[in-house]
Protein backbone atom coordinates (compact mmCIF):
# COMPACT_ATOMS: atom_id res chain seq x y z
CA UNK A 1 0.00 0.00 0.00
CA UNK A 2 1.39 3.38 -0.75
CA UNK A 3 2.03 5.59 2.12
CA UNK A 4 0.01 8.86 2.53
CA UNK A 5 0.98 12.64 3.78
CA UNK A 6 -0.40 16.15 3.04
CA UNK A 7 1.05 18.65 1.24
CA UNK A 8 0.95 22.35 0.53
CA UNK A 9 2.17 22.18 -2.92
CA UNK A 10 4.68 21.27 -5.34
CA UNK A 11 6.70 22.92 -7.80
CA UNK A 12 7.91 21.53 -11.08
CA UNK A 13 11.28 23.30 -11.52
CA UNK A 14 12.00 25.06 -8.51
CA UNK A 15 15.68 26.85 -8.85
CA UNK A 16 16.56 28.28 -5.68
CA UNK A 17 15.79 25.27 -3.15
CA UNK A 18 18.92 23.19 -4.04
CA UNK A 19 21.32 22.58 -6.87
CA UNK A 20 20.25 22.45 -10.26
CA UNK A 21 16.61 22.26 -11.14
CA UNK A 22 14.45 20.48 -8.55
CA UNK A 23 11.16 19.11 -8.24
CA UNK A 24 9.97 20.57 -4.95
CA UNK A 25 7.37 19.20 -2.82
CA UNK A 26 6.40 21.50 0.11
CA UNK A 27 4.74 19.21 2.84
CA UNK A 28 1.93 20.55 5.14
CA UNK A 29 2.46 21.19 9.09
CA UNK A 30 4.63 23.37 10.71
CA UNK A 31 6.23 23.48 14.63
CA UNK A 32 7.54 27.26 14.10
CA UNK A 33 5.84 30.23 13.88
CA UNK A 34 8.94 32.38 12.16
CA UNK A 35 7.68 36.18 11.95
CA UNK A 36 8.97 36.25 8.84
CA UNK A 37 7.67 33.00 7.50
CA UNK A 38 6.24 33.36 3.23
CA UNK A 39 4.02 30.44 3.97
CA UNK A 40 1.93 31.08 6.39
CA UNK A 41 -0.52 28.61 4.99
CA UNK A 42 1.43 25.91 5.85
CA UNK A 43 1.05 25.74 9.40
CA UNK A 44 -1.52 23.65 10.20
CA UNK A 45 -1.17 19.89 9.82
CA UNK A 46 -4.71 19.70 8.87
CA UNK A 47 -4.65 21.73 5.63
CA UNK A 48 -2.88 21.39 2.59
CA UNK A 49 -4.16 18.32 0.61
CA UNK A 50 -3.43 14.39 0.96
CA UNK A 51 -1.27 12.87 -1.55
CA UNK A 52 0.06 9.50 -1.92
CA UNK A 53 3.72 8.76 -2.74
CA UNK A 54 2.47 6.96 -6.34
CA UNK A 55 0.53 10.12 -7.40
CA UNK A 56 4.13 12.22 -6.45
CA UNK A 57 6.39 9.66 -8.30
CA UNK A 58 3.80 9.64 -11.11
CA UNK A 59 4.25 13.67 -11.54
CA UNK A 60 7.85 13.68 -10.63
CA UNK A 61 8.68 11.16 -13.51
CA UNK A 62 7.39 13.55 -15.51
CA UNK A 63 9.79 16.00 -15.19
CA UNK A 64 12.57 13.40 -15.10
CA UNK A 65 14.33 14.52 -18.26
CA UNK A 66 14.47 18.63 -16.26
CA UNK A 67 15.79 17.22 -12.85
CA UNK A 68 18.87 15.14 -13.87
CA UNK A 69 21.80 15.76 -11.75
CA UNK A 70 23.07 17.80 -10.20
CA UNK A 71 19.03 18.71 -9.95
CA UNK A 72 16.71 16.55 -8.15
CA UNK A 73 13.73 16.40 -5.94
CA UNK A 74 13.94 18.71 -2.50
CA UNK A 75 10.72 18.03 0.08
CA UNK A 76 10.37 21.47 1.71
CA UNK A 77 7.54 22.68 3.45
CA UNK A 78 6.14 23.43 6.34
CA UNK A 79 8.47 20.89 8.41
CA UNK A 80 8.51 17.88 6.26
CA UNK A 81 9.78 16.40 9.18
CA UNK A 82 6.89 16.40 10.81
CA UNK A 83 5.66 13.61 8.78
CA UNK A 84 8.76 11.10 8.55
CA UNK A 85 7.37 7.96 7.57
CA UNK A 86 5.73 9.57 4.62
CA UNK A 87 8.56 11.56 3.43
CA UNK A 88 10.88 8.84 4.02
CA UNK A 89 9.28 6.68 1.87
CA UNK A 90 9.27 9.75 -1.18
CA UNK A 91 12.63 10.12 -0.55
CA UNK A 92 13.68 6.24 -0.89
CA UNK A 93 11.30 6.05 -4.03
CA UNK A 94 13.47 9.26 -5.24
CA UNK A 95 16.41 7.51 -4.40
CA UNK A 96 15.59 4.19 -6.17
CA UNK A 97 14.86 5.95 -9.98
CA UNK A 98 18.33 7.74 -9.45
CA UNK A 99 16.90 11.36 -8.63
CA UNK A 100 19.52 13.28 -6.52
CA UNK A 101 17.09 13.93 -3.34
CA UNK A 102 17.36 17.17 -0.81
CA UNK A 103 15.61 18.18 2.75
CA UNK A 104 14.82 21.17 3.60
CA UNK A 105 14.16 21.76 7.26
CA UNK A 106 14.86 24.03 10.69
CA UNK A 107 15.98 21.04 12.16
CA UNK A 108 13.41 21.00 15.06
CA UNK A 109 12.13 17.68 15.39
CA UNK A 110 12.69 14.43 16.88
CA UNK A 111 16.31 13.19 16.43
CA UNK A 112 14.74 9.45 16.59
CA UNK A 113 12.10 10.01 14.50
CA UNK A 114 14.37 11.92 11.56
CA UNK A 115 17.52 9.13 11.60
CA UNK A 116 15.30 7.35 8.68
CA UNK A 117 14.98 9.64 6.99
CA UNK A 118 18.29 10.77 6.63
CA UNK A 119 19.35 7.65 5.10
CA UNK A 120 17.55 8.68 1.97
CA UNK A 121 19.03 12.02 1.91
CA UNK A 122 21.66 13.47 -0.19
CA UNK A 123 22.06 16.82 0.80
CA UNK A 124 20.45 18.85 3.48
CA UNK A 125 19.32 22.35 3.83
CA UNK A 126 19.19 23.08 7.35
CA UNK A 127 17.72 26.24 8.21
CA UNK A 128 19.69 27.69 11.28
CA UNK A 129 17.07 31.08 12.39
CA UNK A 130 19.35 32.81 14.93
CA UNK A 131 21.83 31.74 17.04
CA UNK A 132 21.34 33.72 20.41
CA UNK A 133 18.79 31.37 22.21
CA UNK A 134 16.59 34.37 23.03
CA UNK A 135 16.53 35.76 19.32
CA UNK A 136 15.46 32.08 18.25
CA UNK A 137 12.58 32.17 20.26
CA UNK A 138 11.46 35.66 19.34
CA UNK A 139 11.71 34.61 15.56
CA UNK A 140 10.49 31.07 16.10
CA UNK A 141 8.57 30.65 19.17
CA UNK A 142 10.63 27.68 19.81
CA UNK A 143 13.79 26.49 21.31
CA UNK A 144 17.24 26.47 19.26
CA UNK A 145 18.14 23.08 20.99
CA UNK A 146 16.65 20.68 18.71
CA UNK A 147 18.39 22.17 15.91
CA UNK A 148 21.68 22.31 16.88
CA UNK A 149 21.64 18.74 18.30
CA UNK A 150 19.99 17.80 14.43
CA UNK A 151 23.22 19.85 12.84
CA UNK A 152 25.88 17.98 15.34
CA UNK A 153 24.23 14.94 14.23
CA UNK A 154 24.75 15.55 10.23
CA UNK A 155 28.02 16.36 11.34
CA UNK A 156 28.88 13.30 13.17
CA UNK A 157 27.28 11.20 10.19
CA UNK A 158 29.47 13.13 7.85
CA UNK A 159 25.74 13.86 5.74
CA UNK A 160 26.51 17.50 3.19
CA UNK A 161 24.65 20.52 4.16
CA UNK A 162 23.86 23.60 3.47
CA UNK A 163 23.40 25.87 6.29
CA UNK A 164 20.51 28.57 5.57
CA UNK A 165 20.00 31.63 7.17
CA UNK A 166 17.36 34.52 6.93
CA UNK A 167 18.61 37.97 7.29
CA UNK A 168 16.02 40.24 8.83
CA UNK A 169 17.54 43.82 8.98
CA UNK A 170 16.53 44.44 13.39
CA UNK A 171 15.98 41.17 13.79
CA UNK A 172 18.44 38.37 13.03
CA UNK A 173 21.17 40.88 11.67
CA UNK A 174 22.83 41.80 15.27
CA UNK A 175 26.73 40.98 14.94
CA UNK A 176 26.71 38.65 17.83
CA UNK A 177 23.84 36.81 16.48
CA UNK A 178 25.49 36.46 13.41
CA UNK A 179 29.20 36.03 14.95
CA UNK A 180 27.83 32.92 17.23
CA UNK A 181 26.24 31.03 14.41
CA UNK A 182 29.59 31.89 12.04
CA UNK A 183 31.22 30.43 15.13
CA UNK A 184 29.24 27.46 15.58
CA UNK A 185 29.13 26.29 11.74
CA UNK A 186 32.55 26.79 11.67
CA UNK A 187 32.96 23.43 13.73
CA UNK A 188 30.82 21.45 11.55
CA UNK A 189 32.84 19.61 9.00
CA UNK A 190 29.79 18.30 6.77
CA UNK A 191 28.86 21.94 5.65
CA UNK A 192 29.72 22.72 2.10
CA UNK A 193 28.29 26.26 1.97
CA UNK A 194 26.54 28.85 3.63
CA UNK A 195 23.46 30.68 2.18
CA UNK A 196 22.59 33.88 3.05
CA UNK A 197 18.75 34.60 1.96
CA UNK A 198 17.54 38.75 2.58
CA UNK A 199 14.28 38.84 4.22
CA UNK A 200 11.90 39.68 1.81
CA UNK A 201 7.90 40.22 1.49
CA UNK A 202 6.56 38.37 -1.20
CA UNK A 203 4.30 36.26 1.44
CA UNK A 204 2.58 39.52 3.30
CA UNK A 205 -0.34 38.88 1.47
CA UNK A 206 -0.91 35.83 3.03
CA UNK A 207 -0.65 36.94 6.59
CA UNK A 208 -3.28 39.10 5.66
CA UNK A 209 -5.47 37.03 3.97
CA UNK A 210 -5.47 34.71 6.73
CA UNK A 211 -5.79 37.11 9.62
CA UNK A 212 -2.52 36.55 11.18
CA UNK A 213 -0.44 39.73 12.93
CA UNK A 214 2.48 40.47 10.42
CA UNK A 215 5.36 42.21 12.55
CA UNK A 216 7.45 42.76 9.67
CA UNK A 217 5.20 45.35 7.96
CA UNK A 218 7.55 48.03 8.82
CA UNK A 219 10.86 46.10 7.90
CA UNK A 220 12.67 46.25 4.89
CA UNK A 221 14.78 44.19 2.63
CA UNK A 222 18.68 44.59 3.88
CA UNK A 223 20.79 46.64 1.88
CA UNK A 224 23.58 44.89 -0.11
CA UNK A 225 25.87 46.33 1.70
CA UNK A 226 24.69 44.51 4.96
CA UNK A 227 24.39 41.31 3.50
CA UNK A 228 27.89 41.36 1.76
CA UNK A 229 29.09 42.41 5.21
CA UNK A 230 27.08 38.85 6.97
CA UNK A 231 28.75 36.80 4.07
CA UNK A 232 31.61 38.33 5.45
CA UNK A 233 31.39 37.07 8.75
CA UNK A 234 31.02 33.82 7.62
CA UNK A 235 33.89 33.91 5.44
CA UNK A 236 36.41 34.99 8.09
CA UNK A 237 35.53 31.59 9.51
CA UNK A 238 36.79 29.48 6.09
CA UNK A 239 33.49 28.79 5.04
CA UNK A 240 31.92 29.41 1.75
CA UNK A 241 29.04 31.69 1.67
CA UNK A 242 26.92 33.56 -0.68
Amino acid sequence: MTTTGRIHSIETCGTVDGPGLRFVVFTQGCPLRCLYCHNPDCRHPSDGKEATVDDLMHEIQAYASYIQFPGGVTVSGGEPLMQPEFVRELLKRCKESGFHTALDTSGYTDLEAAKPVLEYVDLVLLDIKSFDPDLYTTVTHVSIEPTLKFARYLNEIHKPAWIRFVLVPGLTDPTPNVEGLADFVATLKNVEKVEILPFHKMGEYKWEQLGYDYQLKDTQPPTSEVVDQTIHIFESRGLKAA
